[in-house]
């Protein structure tokens, strides 16, 4: 069972909805959330868009969820793939890092670099997550690592990243399931002092989060079938779907 210290909630801040990769409708992560975990606040970071976080915080919050939902996206920049939490606008991908880093703090959002030098997925390396730490340029730096990433692309350097971040980098901590399918929601977790989405914005500007693996709810087996459909949602559908919105945003400029 998972131990969480009085005064402290559970956060899941890496989610995917079928508006990108994720393999379940928006409504269907709410509800499951609702129903099999007892999460207190989410962060829908589909790719590149956050038309299925604020989907999710208008659906949660007609329907009277007892959690809260950040409205977030996993952007893709040059470098590798970053996590903007607390955004009301779209971030562009394919900018350069730095680009990225300003554009989300400029309205507002965090910062957090997911699954970090992780070979299996595209991540910032060690080099860039450092030239970032060692920036002096008006919002450009990190937030968070996310030290605890359920899959097995985040499994793979968990012991590196957690090593690196409390002898050298000093950043918050944060732990998530990067699900894509709703038995891994919650698999990974991040402990925070107080309540409310805002009370986890603080904690995590004052570095007072924990990131945890959680054994309680262990990472439930997807069938082959199932993979190979999320795979090509991924590999396949998403990259033309990206593609095609900046034709269509130029159109519209015409």
């Amino acid at each position: 069972m998972l131990t969480i210290p009085e005064g402290y909630s559970v956060a899941d801040l890496h989610l995917h909805t079928s508006v990108s990769d994720g393999m379940a409708e928006t409504a269907e992560v709410l509800r499951y959330v609702q129903e099999c975990t007892s999460l207190n606040v989410i962060a829908i970071t589909d790719h590149d868009t956050i038309e299925g976080g604020l989907r999710a915080r208008d659906l949660a919050a007609r329907l009277g969820y007892r959690f809260e939902v950040i409205v977030g996206a996993e952007i893709t920049t040059r470098r590798g793939h970053l996590l903007g939490l607390f955004l009301e606008r779209d971030v562009p991908p394919l900018q350069p890092l730095a680009h990225t880093l300003q554009a989300i703090h400029e309205q507002g959002g965090l910062a957090v670099a997911p699954h970090p030098m992780s070979w299996l997925t595209f991540s910032l390396g060690q080099r860039s997550i450092e030239r970032v730490l060692a920036a002096q340029e008006h919002g450009v730096y990190l937030d968070a690592l996310e030290v605890v990433n359920a899959s097995v692309a985040g499994r793979l350097v968990q012991g590196k990243i957690t090593r690196l971040n409390r002898q050298r980098y000093g950043l918050a901590e944060v732990g998530s399931s990067d699900g894509h399918f709703l038995p891994h929601i919650g698999t990974g977790c991040t402990l925070f002092p107080g309540h409310t989405a805002e009370d986890l914005r603080q904690s995590l500007l004052r570095r007072q989060t924990q990131a945890v693996q959680n054994d309680a709810q262990q990472r439930q087996p997807i069938g082959v079938g199932t993979l190979l459909q999320q795979q090509f949602r991924s590999l396949i559908v998403l990259p033309s779907r990206s593609l095609r919105r900046p034709l269509r945003e130029r159109i519209r400029g015409r």
